[in-house]
């Protein structure tokens, strides 16, 4: 028979808040946006007024870590599940204010009209109506005297039975008396069966990852600066997509803003970069990566929590430990310094806009090859290179989109081994033999997608090699992917499904080029043979009906930086599949053409 690796305990309303009050029981959630709409709030006290079920809450005891001393120190329990319902009622009954998703401090008020017995979120119209009580959180308060508050509602409003208003009163002060059912996890529970308990329990929640527990474990640590380390990471990515709501941080968070940590993530009130706006599982996967030589975050959270490895003992100085370096990690990715040369050397690949970003993971592992040379002191223009090359080629290897986790450990672990220059340039050369270019990337580039790694790569090296856009004299690729571009159809689409062809047929990424949209207009769903022959005669002395090129030469050196076959001029069209096998190789070749560049 199986042990069973929990305990089910029916708690009071008021025990839970009280254990939150006093840091017995952490809810990470609690310095973090408050997703809950309002109305869900006034949902979840109406439920306790009828006594129905609110759910279960799943709490994780940390686990019991020996101090320096020797001395034992049990852990906090960690509320891994029901952080929303508990902020819920703190901000409904005890008055706190919460965050919303907009970082916005707001207080939720929730108000109960007793001659109904029915909750509303409180808004301007139920203010003025004295039939209301605006906000519940003054029943709950330490100091409230239901009497008092009862026989001013009385006089308020002429005519109600006092007796019953009481009553109704009493009954609602008395829903933190309801059991709530407490499930908590055994402390020696490994990370990754904590969240297959999760998922099994709470499988239409929201989806629960590691980076959560490790970003819990870090918030309820006071004793290391884990708190603030928490909004560092929370902050900084909000402030990359926002980089207006500096000013509100240095406003409510006067702790925060007098930390070492805001004055070094200032520099994002000036910048509208979005090519690499990380998110919190982004910073702890490459600051964990680089400082700790490892790449999966159940040992993040493990070593946060002070586990000896060797051992299989928790020590305090262990913990200690791996909050420096973790800080150590966070702050090298938040440098400007650091986090502008990786956006650079992104662009010097070509890789321009987010939309040619196509494998976040591939940027956070190239952001952790650019710290790790950092800190051998690889030159920096090695280094650039190196970077450029390793992102290249996991991008076009999808070395980092299956099982992430996997290939970061195994990645990292082998350049502590080895050495990082001398394992990424042995592992470039492995995956991208000859045989890649002339064999495996033509038959990879047979999709549809325009999302493909293929395609993107495609686009950053035509940026690369200063090519034009399709049928452009002087308007570039990049001028078109900074400004408006179309993906035109060689073959138009129309064109195409006149011929029964479907989607996944006619949009082969094979058949797309760059134009700008007067010429994807003017060519329209004419076949190829017509309006190429119509530019042939553009550049004969002919009317100028596509583009502004009138000179052969020129149009036939626009037509290889677009990949397309000279031949298309010559007078009709080939085949359609074999034109697509044709250009799938010429765009592979300028693919190589374009890695051996960088």
């Amino acid at each position: 028979m199986s042990t069973q690796r929990y305990s089910v305990t029916p708690h009071p309303i008021e025990t839970l808040l009280t254990w939150v009050k006093s840091g017995e029981i952490a809810i990470p959630e609690i310095q973090r946006p408050f997703v809950w709409e309002a109305t869900k709030v006034r949902n979840l006290l109406d439920s306790l007024y009828q006594g129905y079920p609110v759910g279960y809450l799943i709490a994780w005891r940390n686990p019991t870590v020996k101090l320096k001393d020797g001395t034992p120190s049990a852990g906090k329990r960690i509320l891994i599940d029901g952080q929303q319902r508990v902020t819920a009622l703190m901000a409904a009954l005890l008055g706190r204010e919460v965050l919303t998703k907009d970082y916005n401090t707001v207080r939720i008020r929730i108000a109960f009209h007793p001659q109904e017995e029915r909750f509303e979120v409180a808004n301007p119209a139920i203010r003025k109506d004295v039939a209301w009580i605006e906000d519940m959180a003054a029943i709950f308060a330490p100091d409230a005297k239901l009497l008092q508050i009862t026989r001013a509602y009385a006089q308020a409003n002429p005519g109600v039975d006092e007796d019953a208003i009481f009553g109704v009163l009493e009954k609602l002060r008395k829903i933190i008396n309801n059991h709530v059912g407490v499930i908590e996890l055994a402390d020696d529970l490994d990370i990754e069966t904590v969240i297959e308990i999760f998922i099994r329990v709470n499988s239409a929640g929201t989806e629960l990852s590691q980076a959560d527990f490790a970003m819990s474990k870090i918030a309820v640590n006071e004793t290391f600066g884990g708190n603030l380390l928490r909004k560092a990471i929370d902050y900084f990515c909000h402030l990359a997509v926002a980089p207006e709501f500096l000013p509100r941080i240095e406003k409510v968070d006067e702790a925060f803003a007098a930390s070492e940590f805001l004055p070094k993530m200032r520099w994002l009130a000036g910048t509208n970069d979005d090519i690499y706006d990380p998110t919190y599982t982004d910073m702890l996967r490459v600051a964990f990566t680089s400082e700790f030589g490892r790449g999966k975050l159940q040992d993040l959270v493990a070593l946060l929590s002070g586990r000896n490895f060797e051992t299989k003992q928790f020590e305090e100085a262990i913990a200690e430990e791996s909050f420096g370096k973790l800080k150590k990690g966070i702050l090298a990715f938040i440098s400007k310094t650091h986090f502008d040369r990786i956006t650079m050397i992104l662009r010097s690949a070509g890789f321009v806009t987010s939309d040619l970003i196509g494998g976040r993971n591939a940027v956070n592992f190239a952001y952790i090859i650019y710290l790790r040379g950092r800190a051998e002191s690889l030159p920096a223009a090695d280094l650039e290179r190196l970077v450029r090359r390793w992102y290249a080629m996991s991008v076009l290897r999808g070395r980092y989109t299956g099982s992430p986790e996997t290939a970061f450990d195994f990645d990292i672990r082998q350049i502590e081994a080895r050495g990082l220059a001398s394992y990424a340039h042995s592992v470039i050369e492995n995956e991208l033999p000859e045989s890649f270019w002339t064999g495996m990337l033509p038959q990879l580039m047979d999709t549809s997608s325009g999302r493909s790694p293929y395609f993107l790569t495609y686009q950053a090296a035509q940026v690369k090699l200063g090519d034009k856009g399709f049928l452009s004299r002087d308007i570039t690729v990049l001028d078109l992917l900074l400004n408006r571009s179309d993906v035109h159809h060689v073959y138009p689409k129309k064109h195409l499904k006149a011929q029964g062809l479907t989607r996944g047929r006619y949009n082969q990424i094979a058949n797309f080029v760059l134009a700008q949209s007067e010429i994807n207009i003017a060519i329209g769903d004419k076949p190829p043979e017509r309006y190429f022959k119509e530019l042939a005669e553009q550049c004969d002395g002919g009317r100028k009906k596509y583009g502004g090129i009138t000179d052969a030469a020129d149009l036939r050196a626009n037509l290889r930086m677009s990949c397309l076959p000279e031949s298309l001029l010559d007078g009709g069209s080939p085949d359609y599949d074999d034109f697509l096998e044709k250009r799938r190789k010429l765009m592979a070749l300028k693919i190589k053409t374009w890695f051996g560049a960088l």
